[in-house]
This record gives structure tokens, sequence and C-alpha cells, in this order.
């Protein structure tokens, strides 16, 4: 039996109920979706929208009406643009974009200036969005899976950030602006085409690199209180005069906007409260023994 497809401009019949119990979430993730149904849009109270897998096309400027909403899950769509009207939601903290189409994001996305955390990993970004350098409590970003080749020399502005994930891009050569995200704990570069890479020393904040699937012969010169993931990692933490760090645990997948600033850095397990498709902590997921 298939999904039912909602009418365009009608919200599903068990909406009502969802709403009924006063926590302001509409969950419509796995419907048959090409846009989101306008009757949403005057929900003015809401506060958790989850639109994931619904073979979404497009979203209306009339979605800057949903002024109290502070998660967004748009991931698994069809998205290839996103309306201005997306980038006037003032309580916004969390946004899931990933695997969509899009290949850029708006001039007004900075407006999103409560945001902090932000999925945009499997879309077709060739260069890193200018508009997020202004987003300076943006605290965990994942990019993994786009065709990035560089990153601005104007990164470090970013002085929330604490989680960064690049895995699945396009990097030759280890990014300059890095070097000086001196506040950063969490930094996954797997899967790009790194040969190497600078002394990591000057990360005083790191915790967790992971650099697996590079063509490098070893690991980098870093901090002894950094857990590694990727070639030589293992032995290089033997050698160590102190215990192998452990990065902190992963967590059940929830996600709501009250989460501690640790929980943003893993991901938050996923961009649905009731767990969904998708990666939590990429840059710990290849280290053995990790429980949830």
């Amino acid at each position: 039996m298939g999904i039912a497809e909602s009418t365009p401009d009608e919200l599903p019949s068990d909406a009502e109920e969802q709403l009924r119990n006063g926590e302001q979430q509409l969950e419509l993730s796995g419907r048959r979706l090409r846009r989101l149904p306008s009757a949403v849009c005057a929900l003015s109270r809401l506060q958790k929208l989850y639109v994931s897998g619904t073979g979404l096309r497009e979203l209306p400027e009339e979605i800057e009406e949903l002024r109290e909403l502070r998660i967004l899950a748009l991931d698994f769509n069809k998205l290839e643009r996103l309306p201005d009207g997306l980038c006037r939601l003032p309580r916004l903290t969390r946004l899931y974009l990933g695997s969509n189409r899009l290949l850029a994001l708006p001039a007004d996305f900075a407006q999103l200036q409560s945001l902090r955390c932000l999925w945009i990993e499997g879309n077709f970004l060739r260069r890193f969005p200018r508009p997020l350098l202004r987003l300076v409590a943006l605290q965990s970003l994942q990019m993994g899976d786009n065709r990035l080749r560089a990153l601005p020399a104007e990164l470090p502005r970013m002085t929330g950030l604490r989680g960064l994930w690049l895995y699945g891009n396009r990097f030759e050569e280890f990014p300059p602006a890095l070097l000086r995200m001196g506040r950063l704990h969490i930094l996954d570069l797997d899967r790009n085409r790194l040969g190497g890479f600078p002394d990591l020393h000057p990360l005083r904040a790191l915790r967790v690199f992971s650099y697996d699937h590079n063509p490098v012969t070893g690991p980098p010169r870093v901090a002894d209180t950094v857990f590694l993931v990727g070639e030589g990692a293992v032995e290089r933490m033997a050698e160590r005069d102190e215990p192998t760090p452990r990065p902190p645990p992963r967590r059940p997948a929830r996600a709501f906007e009250d989460e501690e600033e640790e929980d943003l850095l893993i991901g938050g397990g996923s961009s649905r409260a009731l767990g969904g498709p998708g990666d939590g902590l990429r840059a710990l997921e290849a280290a053995p023994g990790l429980g949830t």
C-alpha cells in the first residue's frame, strides 16, 4: 500500500491530533509532498516541523510566518533553492537541509542569527556559502559530501563554531583557515584527497580529528589529548604517555532546541526527534568500541 498524498493546501488528517498535546510539533516526514501545504504556514505557534523524505521540491515564501519555529527538518528532499522567507525565522536554532539539490544559499541566510546547528551535507555546494561567515552563534556545521575544494580565509569569523564536518569533499590540501580555528572541538576531513597535514597543535581546543580515507601515510602532529581516527591513529595514540582519550559517547537521536552544547557538537544524532536517516557523529563513526 502506498503513502497517501495530501492535497497541496490542506493539513494532513492527523495534524490536529499531533498538535493537540500542546507540544507545537508537526511530523510530515515520509509523506508525498511536492510543496509544503499552505495551511502549515498558518500555524504561527509551531516550534518543530519535520518534513524529511517527502519529495518536496519547493517551499513557499509564507514559511516566514512560522515566527516561533525552533527546529526545521527538510532533509532527503529535492529542494534546489531556498526562499528568502526561510531566512526570516528569528528563533530557528536547528536547520536540517541534507540530501537535497542545493547549489548555494540565499544572501539573506545570514539573518538566521539564532541558528546553532546546520546540516547541509549531501548537496552540490562547490563554494563555501559566504552568508555562513556571519553566523557567529553557529556551533555545529555539517557540510559533508559536497564538492568543496577550499575554505574562505574569513572562516575564523565563525567564533562560535565547535564542530565542523567536511568529509567527502574535494580538498587536496589542508585548508589554511582551519589552523586559525582555535576553538574547534571536532574536525572531520574523512574521504578527501589530502596528502599530508601541517602541525595541528595550534588547534588548542581540538578533541577529535578524523582524517580516514585520505592518501596520507600517517597521522598529523596533534596534542596528546586529541582522539584520532585514520591511518596510523591507533599506533600513534598507543605511543602516548597518557591513556588514550575517549571521545564523548554517542547519544540517542533527539532534536530539542534546549540540548547541551556537547549534544550540538555530536550533531544531535539525527534531524528528527523520533530518529531518522543519516549519520550521528561522523567524526567518531569509525572509532572502535564506542557505545551508545
